[in-house]
């Protein structure tokens, strides 16, 4: 590989290393190519990057940076995965592609610059989807302004459940 070709190559992990929210890195030794293609395929489909780095290449792009302890774990036949938008289902792809194909070892991550490990990335694939997580955020910010407005209403309810009763008792005694 020519030494542009390298230089474009860092630059290019560079960009990736700084957009992604969380990245995977991962030992891929042993795995075949039609396989290693099908996880590529549900990696793209989930809007992550799966790429096979250089070692060198790769902890050139990372020095400097907030991620630059990720370096040591930087050795053998590395893959790294950069995930975009939804960490979570990064993680859950990863981690049964590993239970599937044990020859994929997950090392460690990264969320933002923080460090993760393989227990921590488990603990993220456990995690509901996104949505389900919104979803939960959002219900339990209406519940006390929905409790607010049953409260209100119980009070004028009852008032008027008042009103009605001291008006039957007045129609009886007039009866």
């Amino acid at each position: 590989m020519k030494k542009d070709a390298k230089v474009a190559l860092v630059g290019e992990l560079q960009e990736k290393f700084a957009r992604a929210g969380a990245t995977f890195v991962a030992e891929y030794k042993g795995i075949k190519a039609v396989e290693m293609n099908e996880l590529r395929k549900a990696m793209r489909a989930a809007s992550v990057d799966f790429k096979i780095v250089r070692n060198t290449l790769a902890r050139r792009a990372v020095k400097g940076t907030g991620l630059e302890t990720i370096s040591g774990d930087l050795k053998g036949s590395t893959a790294v995965a950069f995930s975009y938008k939804d960490a979570a289902g990064a993680a859950k792809l990863l981690v049964q592609f590993a239970k599937d194909q044990p020859k994929l070892q997950l090392r460690m991550g990264t969320l933002g610059t923080q460090v993760i490990g393989l227990a921590e990335i488990k603990g993220l694939a456990e995690l509901p989807p996104r949505e389900a997580l919104l979803a939960k955020l959002f219900g339990s910010m209406k519940s006390p302004s929905s409790g607010l407005v049953c409260v209100l209403s119980g009070v004028s309810k009852k008032f008027v459940r008042s009103l009605n009763a001291i008006r039957e008792q007045k129609a009886a005694a007039v009866a």
